[in-house]
């Protein structure tokens, strides 16, 4: 678009067809969004990524567009969650609301908490906003996940994102804290079953994901082997790690792989009795997975943290 089209700047871009948050970020400019458009990174993601999924939508669908665009939206402050469901046979269950914990600056997830701490009049207005979201949608066998912002002040709640599938990273999450493993209803969804759930039934109190990242690029100096991650995953019940580098990987095109703030090098998911107590365990599990990271023009190395 051309500047005298008129678009709202500053605004939050992203690729119609994302992944990982990949090329999502605040665009200031116009010439700032030339920019961004023009870089390698963004003519790699939709020349490769893009175009496998334009293949599927071509093959297998009579939509009008391809993915090869952008989104414009205008930027939310606010309380930004996950609420997750399933509909079957016309029937919408939410599974769960969880809450999205943003790094101040890069914007960047650096943890997901189970249940939600908003307040519950709050949860349940985003529930009946997303059973009615897919109803209206025509979906009709499915998990999804819908991402919206609570925002205080005007008390308004805003959909960022509709996703028709399981959040994996999430499914354990339910069972520390409500006693069901997602998967287990996705099996069931798939088998011709009805998808039924507990609620408070798990060990737990609290469950949160801790994506571990790097904010600055760097290569990987020290990496947990296989009998490290099952010493970590020991200090506390159902502890589940993983690792997503080994010695010797570089950690820094941020843009190609990740939300072009950071890099992410491994995901805890952890159950405790509270969000201090989460953080605590996190800290720990980190510590002794042995992670360490050099600059890439230097010989020093540190330890990656969850929050950099």
């Amino acid at each position: 678009r051309a500047p005298e089209d008129g678009l709202p700047f500053p605004v939050f871009v992203k690729p119609v067809k994302g992944a990982f948050s990949q090329l999502a970020r605040r665009v200031d400019s116009y010439p700032e969004l030339l920019e961004f458009t023009r870089r390698p990174a963004t003519r790699e993601f939709f020349d490769y990524y893009m175009g496998i999924f334009d293949r599927l939508v071509a093959g297998l669908t009579e939509f009008e567009h391809n993915g090869q665009f952008f989104i414009a939206e205008a930027l939310l402050h606010g309380d930004q969650t996950t609420v997750e469901g399933v509909v079957h046979e016309g029937r919408v269950e939410i599974l769960g609301v969880v809450d999205s914990v943003l790094h101040p600056v890069t914007r960047s997830f650096v943890r997901f908490d189970y249940p939600s701490t908003l307040p519950p009049a709050i949860q349940e207005r985003m529930g009946d906003l997303a059973r009615r979201f897919v109803e209206a949608s025509g979906l009709t066998t499915s998990f999804f996940n819908i991402e919206m912002v609570h925002e205080r002040e005007a008390g308004s709640i805003h959909v960022l994102e509709v996703n028709p599938r399981i959040c994996g990273q999430f499914a354990d999450l339910y069972q520390k804290v409500d006693g069901t493993h997602s998967y287990e209803l996705l099996l069931s969804l798939c088998t011709g079953g009805t998808p039924v759930r507990s609620r408070g039934a798990g060990t737990q109190a609290a469950a949160a994901s801790f994506p571990l990242r790097v904010f600055e690029p760097g290569i990987v100096v020290a990496a947990p082997g296989d009998a490290d991650v099952r010493a970590a995953e020991a200090l506390f019940p159902e502890t589940r790690v993983w690792s997503e580098c080994a010695p010797g990987d570089a950690l820094a095109d941020f843009d190609v792989d990740e939300d072009g703030g950071s890099h992410r090098y491994a995901v805890l998911n952890l159950g405790g009795a509270d969000r201090d107590a989460l953080s605590a365990r996190c800290e720990a599990v980190r510590e002794r997975l042995g992670y360490r990271f050099a600059p890439r023009s230097g010989s020093g190395a540190s330890g990656g943290s969850p929050t950099g």
